[in-house]
């Protein structure tokens, strides 16, 4: 009962905001008072729309301008003949005609400038009323009702009274007992007994919700006051009496109204500066945007736009319908409703709302198609596609234009945010395909859904484009829609190549280095399409901005586009590139390990946890795959294992200049290696299930949150071989996977025992003691690490080889 109560209560708060909205219409009708040479609203006949314009706009504008064109042919005339010598021209007629054009002239402007204060004063009058609490906007309606009753009560009276006046005196038929004449159905007696009933009806009403004071006297006075010119029409008084006893009833109900507003004058200017500073406070602390969205959610603003849009059509059609003689065409009355239901701001803002619940019940469609649950109301489509078609209106000028061309324009609109919309489907679908190619167990049902919602944008764009061009001739706005068609179909051709990619190297048992190299030029190849594009439409929007129709939106839209959809664009893919550049170069430049010595190693890559079948040697001595350097590269330019420095400042490696290390140090790197390595090894079950994960958001975030938890696991897995090598204080351990791993405290100690064991070994004999034992102890923990995984192995389950978090970076 309570939610049924609460539902009731909101719809009765949107209705009451309501009408402060069809105010501001009508003031938007008559453009704000002043003379406006744009053709009016449309009215559909029987078969065609016929155009009908608003006569005083006409002749208002008509006569500013044969006034003007009169004042200025007499002053020219008079300053001829006064320059010409012929001063006796300049008296007279002549300058009692100029006289009194100027009179005429300034009556004129005085008149249009008083309309225009008093259309500006309605409209934020009625955007006052419109963002009141819903308790003050009860005592506004009440006041409302309360003097529309006052009136509406007074012409009930003044037609009783006509009635009354024509027929013989209803006081003798009631003594005389003439029933015939009291009973007859167009007699006086029956006519009067519906305005009786009205003027109780209204007397109850008013003395209920009136904010008068209501003392019990003048409570009692009410019924008086709005039946006595009906009692008196029934005695035999005089004709001026009757006239004037309306006006003389209706005194005491203006009285107590007038003493209701002069009460709450000082409560209406304590409420608005109480608003305004509650708005200025809530600004100083949240900010205006959260003040905008608060005050967003009070008023229900959507929904009291789609209100006023939905009764303001139905007017328009009952009024068709009303006036036509024969039955409407629906095309006819389609495009009427269309062409007026766009014809000022606050219509366009209805339409817009109507436009917004149509998107997101689309988008919401197709989550569910796509068995998402995660549906952002912040980021709907609804909202989006809302704002974009609000934009696209006063860009094209929509509500300025004549009605046939406002229908073509609205068309051409609604076309734009259909290819719109596609991109936004894109970008529902897009990331789902990605992580349905990176799943375990993934479901058939679920990529073929998402397969089918591929082929529809494809397919839908292409029939779109072969409609349009097959019936309209070439022009801007149809290569701007040519142009976002395109878009999309690249835009899913790219994201269908890459799921490709990674569904195939998911089957694959081996490492494909090569994986990231082919999502990258795939990705470089829609970002270089997307941007072409981009800059193809800032010329496409210059030309219209020059040629066909200016305007300070549109340049303040064609700005906003060259900054953020073109100039930082590029300066994200060239970062990108560099970065990438850089990666490749300082990878070229360090050694590659050779069979023997992968081989001897015999481990995986501590990055990305899978057997190297190649790999590359850092200047620490460690080894990992190239791909997966690289992408660590882009990130930070110090060891995954110990934080050494990779690179020397000109880029070569530091120990041999870039050459292979000689045989005599193989084993120490071996030794080193295992130790460094097998803890990091071991951490490959915990960790992954991170490497099945595939984000679709910028490069560098994801490639620094991935390489933080490498750095972390790695930090662990470095001191826990250090500590077991040295005898440090007890510390906090942390058990992964069966193995006792230290807190990372001892960090330190690690980097230094790890660049102690890379150091060359001296030749005598506690050195090669010392070697001996650390390759007789790597060479067990190793053995343990593997029989270790080989029990683990039937529970894994096959993961992709390539470190799904390191990819993002192509975007």
């Amino acid at each position: 009962m309570s939610v049924v109560r609460t539902k009731v209560l909101g719809l009765v708060d949107v209705i009451m905001r309501v009408p402060s909205l069809f105010i501001i219409d009508e003031i938007l009708k008559i453009s704000m008072g002043l003379p406006n040479s744009a053709p009016a609203t449309t009215s559909v006949n029987t078969a065609a729309p016929a155009v009908s314009t608003t006569a005083a706009v006409e002749t208002a504008e008509s006569v500013v301008n044969a006034t003007l064109n009169a004042t200025l042919n007499a002053a020219t005339a008079a300053a001829a003949d006064f320059l010409a010598g012929a001063p006796g021209t300049i008296g007279g007629a002549d300058v009692e005609d100029t006289f009194r054009d100027d009179f005429e002239f300034y009556k004129l402007v005085s008149l249009t400038t008083l309309k225009f204060l008093l259309c500006l004063f309605g409209c934020i009058s009625a955007a006052c009323v419109f963002m009141l609490w819903t308790r003050h906007l009860v005592i506004v309606y009440m006041y409302i009702v309360s003097v529309g009753l006052i009136f509406l009560s007074y012409w009930s009276n003044v037609s009783a009274l006509s009635v009354i006046s024509d027929g013989p005196s209803l006081l003798e038929d009631i003594l005389s007992l003439n029933m015939e004449r009291l009973l007859d159905p167009g007699g006086v007696a029956l006519s009067i007994l519906p305005h009786l009933l009205a003027q109780w009806l209204m007397r109850v009403i008013f003395a209920y919700i009136h904010l008068g004071p209501k003392y019990k006297l003048i409570q009692k006075a009410l019924p008086f006051s709005f039946l006595m010119p009906l009692f008196l029409a029934m005695l035999p008084l005089p004709t001026v009496v009757l006239k004037h006893s309306p006006a003389f009833a209706a005194i005491l109900p203006l009285v107590l109204s007038k003493i209701a507003l002069w009460s709450s004058s000082f409560d209406v200017v304590k409420t608005i500066l109480n608003g305004y500073q509650h708005a200025r406070n809530f600004a100083s602390n949240f900010g205006i945007s959260a003040l905008i969205e608060n005050e967003w959610q009070r008023l229900n603003v959507p929904c009291v736009l789609r209100a006023f849009w939905t009764i303001r059509l139905s007017e328009q059609l009952i009024s068709l319908l009303a006036n036509s003689d024969v039955p409407l065409r629906f095309a006819a009355t389609v495009q009427s409703l269309l062409v007026s239901g766009c014809e000022t701001l606050t219509a366009v803002l209805g339409m817009t709302s109507i436009i917004s619940l149509i998107c997101h019940y689309i988008g919401k469609a197709f989550q569910l198609f796509l068995l998402s649950e995660d549906y952002d109301e912040d980021k709907s489509i609804g909202t989006v596609s809302a704002i974009l078609f609000y934009i696209l209106a006063l860009q094209t000028g929509l509500t300025s234009l004549s009605p046939d061309k406002r229908f073509i324009r609205l068309c051409r609109n609604l076309c734009l945010l259909i290819t719109a919309l596609l991109h936004f489907l894109h970008n529902i679908v897009a990331p789902i395909l990605m992580s349905l190619s990176a799943a375990r167990n993934p479901s058939r049902k679920r990529h073929a859904r998402a397969l089918m919602v591929c082929a529809f944008l494809l397919l839908t764009p292409v029939g779109l484009l072969s409609v349009l061009w097959t019936r309209h001739s070439p022009s801007t706005w149809l290569l701007a829609v040519t142009a976002f068609s395109v878009e999309v179909i690249v835009k899913v051709l790219v994201s269908l190549a890459t799921y490709t990619l990674f569904l195939l190297d998911a089957r694959r048992q081996t490492f494909w280095e090569k994986l990231d190299d082919y999502v990258y030029y795939i990705r470089a190849f829609g970002n270089s399409v997307e941007f072409c594009f981009g800059i193809f439409l800032f010329f496409n929007g210059a030309w219209i901005l020059i040629f066909e129709s200016g305007g300070a939106i549109r340049a303040l839209m064609m700005c906003i586009h060259a900054y953020f959809n073109i100039w930082c664009e590029a300066r994200a893919g060239w970062g990108v590139f560099m970065k990438r550049r850089t990666a490749v170069h300082k990878i070229s430049s360090l050694p590659e390990a050779t069979p023997l010595q992968l081989r001897s190693f015999d481990d995986v890559c501590a990055i990305c946890y899978q057997e190297m079948t190649s790999a590359k040697i850092t200047r620490c001595k460690h080894y990992f795959h190239g791909v997966c350097l690289r992408k660590w590269l882009y990130v930070q330019d110090r060891c995954p294992l110990c934080h050494e420095i990779i690179m020397n400042q000109d880029g070569k490696n530091g120990d041999c200049n870039g050459e292979q290390p000689n045989e005599d140090e193989n084993e120490q790197n071996v030794n080193h290696m295992a130790n460094s390595n097998s803890a990091p090894a071991s951490l490959g079950s915990a960790n992954s299930t991170q490497n099945a994960q595939t984000d679709t958001s910028s490069s560098a975030t994801t490639s620094t949150s991935s390489a933080s938890s490498n750095a972390i696991s790695v930090n662990n897995s470095s001191s826990s071989s250090t500590s077991s090598n040295s005898n440090h204080s007890r510390n906090h351990v942390l058990s992964v996977s069966g193995f006792r791993i230290p807190n990372p405290s001892s960090v330190t100690a690690s980097s230094s025992s790890s660049s102690a064991v890379s150091s060359p070994v001296p030749s005598s004999a506690s050195g090669a003691a010392s070697t001996e034992t650390a390759a007789v102890t790597a060479a067990a923990i190793s053995e343990i690490i593997r029989q270790h995984q080989l029990q683990q192995q039937p529970q894994q389950q096959p993961r992709s080889s390539v470190d799904r978090d390191f990819l993002d970076e192509l975007e």
